[in-house]
């Protein structure tokens, strides 16, 4: 059995420094797993390491990805298990990085076979939702999973599609597609997991830094060139947290005090979030944070449980 360290954390977790630090010393390379940052064309507003913050350390499944390509949480399984071979085979070790939450479950517990996307069944329901039948919807998926549909909330756009995404698409309801879970790919390996654990008024804090560098780095010169290229904004990264939100400003409908505002208060809302997905994880360490707390005495507890 394998083993390869996942760091996982909410966002502006300080995932991306410990990971780095934790290839230095066990002569690694460090794989994405990030919803957002595998897309080209997005980096500072989903906060992809630049090569000066990499340090040198080779990075797999960041900027990847063209933005109109969609990828399930089964397919980014594969990517994940192809970049862990290519580093084996270069004598190197994996490190796995991020917060997503489904797509360390992917890997962890396995993933239906058949999950996959179909852009014109999403578009159709999005539309559907988006002209007012949600409910109507809802009512489908409690005729095809009456169990999964106590789990969904009708206001819950993306979910929801979703659910019925999965059954137009395979002929199997959610719940099937639960119960179908494998992990063919990594039955040899075992998936180390590091949470990375704040306070929340702490991590509160580093959200609100963050943004504000973010800002300063460029975040809105990219969403002008991404304004320019996807006026319409239609393409599913660009639903990212903050993309939205600066295009109201750059037309006047959102002054710079409240897109900050709302840029924090949402990504606070998706840390709190991911802090919930992962308490329902088995997690192997749970690193307690703080401000002082060095990343080098994380790195040196870590390594003895790599042998």
């Amino acid at each position: 059995m394998k083993i390869i360290p996942t760091i996982l954390g909410p966002t502006a977790s300080g995932k991306t420094d410990l990971s780095i630090r934790l290839a230095k010393k066990i002569n690694g390379e460090v794989i994405g797993l990030d919803s957002r940052q595998i897309y080209q064309n997005i980096p500072i507003g989903t906060a992809q390491p630049t090569k000066k913050e990499m340090e040198g350390i080779v990075h797999h499944l960041i900027g990847d990805k063209p933005l109109g390509q969609t990828v399930s949480a089964g397919q980014y399984a594969k990517l994940v298990y192809k970049c862990i071979k290519k580093i084996w085979i270069k004598g190197k070790k994996p490190i796995v990085c991020g917060g997503a939450g489904l797509y360390y479950r992917a890997l962890n517990k396995g993933i239906f076979d058949e999950s996959k996307t179909d852009l014109n069944i999403r578009k159709k329901l999005e539309k559907m939702y988006d002209d007012g039948r949600a409910l109507e919807m809802h009512s489908e998926l409690k005729k095809i999973d009456p169990k999964y549909s106590l789990l969904v909330h009708v206001n819950n756009k993306k979910r929801l599609i979703r659910a019925l995404e999965i059954y137009n698409t395979t002929g199997k309801s959610p719940s099937n597609h639960f119960k179908s879970q494998k992990n063919k790919l990594f039955q040899d390996i075992k998936f180390l997991s590091i949470y990375l654990k704040w306070d929340r008024d702490i991590l509160k804090k580093r959200i609100i830094k963050r943004t504000s560098m973010l800002i300063k780095t460029g975040w809105i010169e990219e969403v002008k060139k991404l304004i320019k290229e996807y006026p319409s904004f239609d393409i599913q990264p660009l639903d990212s947290i903050g993309y939205r939100q600066i295009a109201l400003y750059l037309k006047n409908q959102l002054s710079f005090e409240d897109l900050e505002l709302e840029i924090n208060t949402k990504t606070y809302q998706y840390a709190v979030k991911q802090i919930k997905w992962f308490k329902k994880e088995n997690i192997d360490l749970i690193v307690d944070m703080d401000s002082e707390n060095p990343f080098g005495e994380i790195v040196d507890k870590v390594v003895p449980s790599l042998v």
